[in-house]
């Protein structure tokens, strides 16, 4: 037989194999509830197609069968056959949780930016500030902008006529992060003369810095501690008076946090090549945070960082500022390498710090790597906590994928 006969009859026969592996499950998981007549029925059905199988039996006749024993499978299939929608959909989005899980702990995992120990190459989270009313953006502007950046906005009015003041430190305190899952957040307090006012922001939120750009913008940072606008208060910390002089009602802080770059990470490759100098380099602290004291105070025990590799193992590295040397000759391999060097598009410069004072060389071990982040001024990285081993190296980054900006592509 040829043509499109033949190719009938194979579908067919193959339709046939189906269901017969469909009945022999019914049968094996049901056959100690069914009634006895339904399930000499199911075997019988069963048997009429097996024959007819294997005396190659036309397709006509086939269907003829196939028809009969999905009738019976329709008495005798309980959660087997026929499926109920919401089945078919939790064991669908089971099998695709198993997929999921499967890609991201062996191929690609997601990641997202934390901090800008990589700025301006990633960015952390970022905070656009809006100094007047006519800055902030209106409803539907904040809708887009929630989008495309997933800008959350904050908002303080004053509660009282007065002077603001800024109380430090802030609090640490537990709040749910869309709702529903567990977070840490920061507690800010202000004052409006002697009135307070709260607001929440994310943790890893540089809030210190927004506040020193907001109040007082001809400072690097805070006043010192000399300067007379500076109080210490017994048992709370400090309380920092600022210029700005409110009435009730007005809008005394507005600016909108920005998610920081998320990005997949890809896991796979360095299982068949190793690292090289330049690359984007994600590693765990598992190790780090049992070995190193000077990790950042309250590190998780097990978290991804994100750093540039600038060291394998045999490696010399010096930091003459601003630019950093590997075996005697400045380092190339990444543009940032370069751009820090120069000091350009706002790459600070690598900076001497810890354990690379200056005129220090360090030497990177077997089995290690060493990694700095690309803003050197405000990175806690290899310099504080030294070489990571190669049993804590997760992976690069591969592709930004959110939010929809000027990063968004190729992971640099």
């Amino acid at each position: 037989m040829f043509g499109p006969f033949a190719s009938q009859e194979r579908k067919m026969r193959s339709h046939a194999t189906n269901w017969l592996e469909l009945a022999e499950k019914v049968e094996d998981y049901r056959s100690d509830v069914l009634p006895a007549a339904d399930l000499t029925e199911l075997q019988h059905a069963q048997q009429k197609l097996k024959k007819q199988l294997r005396d190659k039996a036309d397709a006509s006749e086939l269907k003829l069968s196939i028809e009969h024993l999905e009738e019976v499978l329709r008495k005798t299939g309980g959660s087997f056959y026929p499926k109920k929608s919401l089945v078919e959909y939790v064991e669908f989005f089971l099998v695709a949780a198993i997929v999921i899980l499967g890609i991201r702990a062996y191929f690609v995992q997601p990641f997202k930016i934390p901090t800008n120990s990589m700025w301006p190459s990633y960015n952390g989270m970022t905070a656009d500030i809006f100094r007047s009313s006519e800055e902030e953006p209106g409803t539907a502007m904040q809708g887009v902008r929630f989008i495309s950046q997933l800008a959350k906005p904050v908002r303080v009015d004053a509660p009282a006529s007065g002077t603001v003041k800024i109380i430090l430190p802030h609090r640490e305190v537990q709040g749910r992060k869309w709702f529903v899952i567990p977070a840490k957040l920061r507690e800010v307090e202000l004052r409006v003369g002697n009135t307070p006012v709260r607001f929440t922001v994310p943790a890893d939120f540089n809030i210190d810095q927004l506040l020193s750009d907001v109040f007082f913008p001809d400072l690097d940072g805070w006043p010192s501690r000399s300067d007379p606008r500076v109080h210490q208060v017994a048992g709370r910390g400090y309380v920092i008076d600022t210029d700005v002089r409110a009435k009730t009602g007005d809008r005394i802080l507005a600016f909108d946090i920005l998610t920081g770059d998320q990005l997949f990470v890809d896991r796979i490759s360095y299982h068949f090549v190793k690292p090289s100098v330049g690359d984007g380099f994600v590693f765990r602290t598992k190790s780090l945070t049992r070995l190193h004291a000077r990790m950042p105070p309250g590190t998780p025990k097990d978290q991804y960082y994100i750093k540039r590799l600038v060291g394998v193992p045999g490696d010399e590295l010096e930091i003459k500022e601003p630019v950093l040397y590997r075996n005697g000759e400045p380092i190339e391999g990444a543009e940032a390498f370069g751009k820090n060097a120069r000091r350009e598009d706002n790459f600070p410069g690598y900076r001497n710090e810890e354990d690379m004072e200056r005129g220090d060389i360090i030497r990177v071990p077997e089995d290690h790597y060493f990694a700095l982040g690309d803003n050197s001024a405000s990175s806690l990285d290899g310099r504080y906590w030294g070489a990571i081993p190669a049993e804590d190296v997760v992976g690069r980054p591969l592709f930004i994928y959110y939010p929809f900006t000027s990063h968004w592509g190729i992971a640099p």
